[in-house]
């Protein structure tokens, strides 16, 4: 069989016999216009113009597998649907009315469907291959593909805009603390995005700016963290849980538990003390973190911002107490790659879509089209398929089209889909 989107798609690209079309009570029908195809509730086509018998009808077309669906979803009670001008079904099973009890002119299409437009669609939909439509990704030019991903590139933006956007709300629209908390998430990676973000709200932004020297900002973060609730003997270590005492008391913080923290399968440089403290060393500097981006005009500017290094003292160490061998911990490019990909961008596109500062979005897309190419299974399944990608706007973009075109199978939703199937 196949889902409702199906007949969404053979009825706004008139892909069925338009010849000789009648309704279920004989009436002919003659389409002028399908109508405008709504994303939203409501009627599925508005605007629709059609010829039903001898009368001409503008309004709205509702379309369905079955008839009967009309009823399941209560249509018959919503006045949203009394401009439904035809009903258009694959089968006709039951007549319907709108609230007013008008019958609804019905048109099946049950034997008006081009079966080999339907073998070719139950190919895409069925398809356990991870990219339904790989083995015919050479039926689309490079420039058409390339066009859609720019669509897809943009798509994912919005998509990340709305995310931000819900947690400025939460934060009464502060920029900058709500920055603050996405860069705390992505330094956790995966592991640690969620006790990161639970230090960055136990951590309010305006106390760091009260208190932005180094011992501070570190005996906060640490302290916060519940990484000082040890006795641990070494200088270092006793003067940052001093330091916390007196900033504990003076602004009542509560701190997480430290068992929240994940250390286990991680490398060494990514464990969350020095993640901490290459985090303190950054907001040190610039604790208004976003409001300083906004400042710089240079992608480069932007990258050399948070090429960080955690302090003296983790040199030699990883974890507290624990002596290691001499290394400098600075902020790695997998990780600046993280940050500028689902963080700086995705807030300078939204700082600019607020103020309609296109300089803002160009500056994000700009970041993205300089940032190289992420490497994991999806754009290995792409590469796999002819897809090279050099560079993150392009990974992003694919990222998009995978999860939420060729893993839901949307296929009659994306451009490749669509390509394919009028083709035939």
């Amino acid at each position: 069989m196949f889902k409702e989107d199906f007949l969404h798609y053979i009825w706004k690209f008139k892909r069925f016999k338009t010849h000789h079309l009648v309704t279920t009570n004989g009436e002919t029908i003659q389409i002028v216009k399908v109508g405008v195809h709504n994303q939203d509730s409501g009627p599925d086509f508005f605007n629709a113009q059609l010829k039903i018998g001898n009368t001409t009808w503008a309004g709205n077309v509702e379309i369905h597998l079955k008839s009967s669906d009309w009823n399941t979803h209560q249509h018959q009670k919503d006045k949203a649907y009394n401009n439904v001008i035809l009903h258009v079904v694959y089968e006709d099973n039951v007549e319907i009315k709108n609230t007013n009890n008008n019958l609804i002119p019905t048109l099946e299409l049950k034997e008006n469907i081009d079966l080999d437009l339907l073998h070719h669609y139950h190919q895409l939909i069925y398809s356990k291959n991870k990219i339904p439509c790989g083995n015919q990704l050479n039926k689309i030019t490079t420039f058409e593909f390339n066009n859609w991903l720019e669509r897809l590139l943009l798509e994912r933006l919005e998509r990340k805009t709305i995310l931000i956007t819900n947690h400025l709300k939460q934060n009464k629209n502060n920029l900058d603390e709500t920055f603050y908390h996405f860069i705390f998430k992505y330094f956790g990676l995966n592991v640690n995005a969620i006790p990161f973000e639970q230090l960055a709200q136990n951590t309010p932004l305006k106390i760091i700016e009260k208190h932005p020297q180094q011992i501070s900002v570190e005996a906060l973060l640490y302290g916060q963290a519940g990484f000082l609730n040890e006795n641990i003997t070494d200088e270092y270590f006793q003067r940052l849980k001093k330091e916390y005492a007196f900033l504990q008391a003076k602004f009542q913080l509560q701190a997480i538990d430290k068992v929240t923290w994940k250390f286990s399968k991680l490398r060494p440089s990514n464990f969350p003390t020095i993640r901490i403290s290459q985090l303190a060393m950054l907001l040190k500097s610039h604790p208004r973190l976003f409001s300083k981006i906004l400042e710089l005009k240079e992608v480069k500017s932007i990258q050399q911002l948070f090429k960080t290094e955690a302090s003296a003292y983790w040199l030699t160490h990883y974890q507290f107490g624990v002596e290691a061998k001499s290394n400098p911990k600075k902020v790695g490019k997998t990780l600046l790659n993280n940050l500028i990909i689902n963080v700086v961008a995705p807030f300078l596109f939204v700082y600019g879509k607020q103020h309609q500062q296109e300089k803002h979005i160009h500056l994000a897309l700009q970041l993205l089209k300089q940032t190289p190419a992420e490497a994991n299974s999806i754009i290995t399944n792409w590469k796999a398929l002819g897809i090279k990608s050099n560079n993150a706007a392009k990974t992003q973009a694919l990222i998009e089209l995978k999860n939420n075109y060729c893993t839901p199978k949307k296929c009659l939703s994306c451009y490749v889909g669509n390509k394919l199937l009028n083709s035939i």
